[in-house]
């Protein structure tokens, strides 16, 4: 073992507070991450659960400025995130593109997918987390990006999931918000406002950073966006003719049941047996209206 800094070595073990480098017989360089403040390791510590990052994708939602799109793409860059979306960019000129991603990040806006509406983008994804600057409102059960990265630990290795930011000047809308599983505000001192590409910066270090020593608990494969959205829309329009809904404002009391099932890990099959419920709801009040 060849150390780049001060190490103290002790059988399988070390001490030390600063990365440090180690070349095994493959040749290839390995890092061990160590953490301030100084603490004692273990070479064989057990593996940590990681975020798969390979399943985490950037979502702009109408992105205003194309610097900001290459900065994105190079702030993932940094921290291991590679797929990237775009909604309806206001202006998505390449060349100012590439010249904020740099040489490093060329691949990721190679790769871009670009979408119409958010819905469209967000179809096939399992899970989806919003970013709000906002508070209140219908803006509930709000996490940091510390909180929700490691939520996303052991969802992330069955799902698809989308991390979803608004236009800079004014973010994700409530309809647009009401599409999200859950939402996340990245604390600041007095300004709220972060730039775009800082914005994803701090979310993708902690989805970097995120790790837990135990196993979680298992999160199996959820339903897809779109197989959600088909239910939400069949449930409001049961639940509005039964008259469990307000019919003056049916908005607010589907936001409480989106919250009510974004809390449960709904599957494909979950969705199947309430559009059947529905389905059978829907004929008893038909009949029963008819007679």
């Amino acid at each position: 073992m060849f150390g780049l800094f001060p190490t103290c070595l002790m059988g399988n073990t070390c001490w030390t507070g600063l990365p440090v480098i180690t070349i095994n017989l493959s040749n290839s360089l390995e890092f061990s991450e160590n953490k301030f403040p100084l603490r004692y390791e273990t070479m064989n510590q057990k593996t940590r659960h990681r975020v798969n990052l390979n399943k985490i994708t950037v979502v702009l939602n109408q992105p205003r400025f194309p610097e900001n799109i290459g900065a994105t793409a190079r702030a993932m860059r940094n921290m291991g995130v590679n797929k990237l979306i775009i909604v309806s960019p206001q202006n998505c000129d390449l060349s100012k593109v590439m010249k904020l991603a740099t040489h490093a990040a060329y691949d990721i806006i190679e790769n871009m997918i670009e979408y119409h509406s958010l819905e469209e983008a967000l179809a096939s994804f399992n899970y989806i987390v919003g970013t709000t600057a906002r508070l209140g409102g219908y803006r509930f059960d709000i996490q940091s990006p510390r909180v929700c990265a490691n939520h996303l630990i052991e969802m992330s290795h069955h799902n698809d999931i989308a991390i979803v930011f608004g236009p800079e000047d004014r973010g994700l809308t409530n309809n647009e918000v009401k599409q999200c599983h859950a939402l996340v505000n990245i604390p600041t001192a007095v300004f709220s406002s972060l730039n775009l590409s800082q914005a994803v910066m701090i979310f993708c270090y902690e989805l970097f950073l995120a790790h837990s020593e135990a196993a979680r608990p298992f999160v199996p494969q959820l339903a897809e966006h779109h197989e959600l959205e088909r239910m939400y829309e069949r449930l409001e329009d049961v639940l509005t003719r039964i008259d469990f809904i307000n019919h003056e404002n049916p908005d607010h009391w589907m936001n409480n049941i989106r919250r009510f099932f974004s809390r449960l890990h709904i599957r494909s099959r979950d969705v199947r047996v309430i559009l059947g419920i529905c389905r059978q709801m829907d004929w008893y009040v038909g009949r029963h209206t008819a007679d």
